[in-house]
């Protein structure tokens, strides 16, 4: 993911990373791919601060940062954010140190803010993600209000997994419309049933 960040990036390192902790592998992985990029030459040296997502129903190395501990205090986890759900990683005090010598932050969010972050992405970037995905964008969200990330710096948000894995965390919140064949015709009729046209009329359009 380190690699892929900076040749997305044009083979720049970014200011901040936003990774969602679960182990807190991740976190650290990304930045040794960042360092083995600036010893061969590929990308400038740059100093990059890490945040660590976690959320609040499961969220050890968060406290760990917050409250300045050598080691994580092991919890059971209570959070529909079950990918992140581990309740003492194996990482943790190393993921707490990286984000706390690169100047960054750990921060957790509630299950609702969970289930905001992953409509919000939805909406604004047309991506859907499972709960880590919306620890991560609220998280974000926080840190920006919080002053401790900047609007006119380049930030990584990473995204990490589908919102088809689960679907279940947003059940009743969405009207379910009718399934639609996957035939471009069918799919037209359904575009244009959307902007008012009668179905029959708007299947005869769409032939």
């Amino acid at each position: 993911m380190g690699y892929e960040i900076a040749e997305q990036l044009g083979w720049r390192l970014p200011d901040n990373v936003v990774v969602p902790m679960a182990g807190g592998s991740l976190i650290r992985k990304i930045k040794k791919a960042f360092d083995e990029l600036v010893y061969l030459g590929i990308v400038e040296a740059k100093h990059v601060k890490f945040f660590g997502a976690q959320a609040t129903g499961c969220s050890p190395i968060t406290h760990a940062v917050k409250n300045n501990l050598e080691r994580h205090e092991p919890q059971k986890p209570n959070t529909i954010a079950r990918s992140l759900a581990i309740g003492n990683p194996a990482d943790g005090p190393y993921a707490a140190r990286l984000i706390r010598d690169t100047g960054g932050w750990g921060e957790d969010v509630s299950d609702v803010e969970v289930v905001s972050g992953i409509q919000e992405l939805a909406e604004t970037e047309g991506i859907f993600t499972e709960t880590a995905g919306g620890v991560t964008t609220a998280v974000t969200a926080k840190l920006f209000a919080q002053g401790r990330i900047g609007k006119d710096e380049t930030t990584v948000v990473c995204i990490t997994g589908n919102g088809l894995k689960t679907t279940d965390v947003l059940q009743g919140r969405y009207d379910i419309g009718r399934a639609v064949k996957p035939r471009l015709a069918e799919f037209d009729a359904y575009l244009r049933e959307l902007d008012g046209l009668p179905a029959e009329e708007a299947e005869l359009v769409a032939q």
